[in-house]
């Protein structure tokens, strides 16, 4: 199954995808990680890290779509687990973004009975994240252009 979240954003969508699509800086706003390791590229398709994640996984994940300032997906893969993140950003007014964050866990063999409680789990942590990401986003580009 597939899984929406959605919110609006107070700061541009081109700010915002750069802060989002900047592996370094996912520890800051992603809650479940720790660190990222094994940082090759930086953000655009290809790009790909290891999470670390404060339970111990440690996904590897692909950007496979950059598209700035509109649409970014991901996938990660973790033992018999994989999930697949897309954040379509919509830019409207000076500094305002609709953002749609889709996302999917499956699994295979005894991870498929994991995954629908994964995904459903995942929905409030995503938006708590993306919430942070904006602030984040917003503090960063204000101080930027002090």
């Amino acid at each position: 199954m597939t899984r929406t979240v959605r919110l609006d954003a107070p700061v541009a969508a081109g700010v915002l995808f750069d802060y989002l699509s900047d592996p370094f800086q996912r520890p800051q706003w992603q809650s479940s990680l720790r660190a990222v390791a094994d940082v090759r590229g930086s953000g655009e398709p290809g790009s790909s890290w290891t999470d670390v994640t404060a339970v111990g996984a440690r996904p590897r994940m692909r950007i496979t779509a950059a598209e700035s300032p509109r649409l970014w997906i991901e996938r990660g893969r973790w033992r018999g687990l994989s999930a697949v993140l897309r954040l379509d950003l919509l830019g409207y007014g000076p500094a305002r973004t609709r953002v749609r964050a889709t996302f999917r866990v499956s699994g295979v063999g005894v991870f498929a009975l994991v995954a629908p409680l994964l995904e459903l789990a995942a929905a409030p942590a995503i938006r708590a994240d993306l919430r942070r990401a904006v602030l984040l986003a917003a503090r960063t580009h204000a101080e930027s252009d002090r």
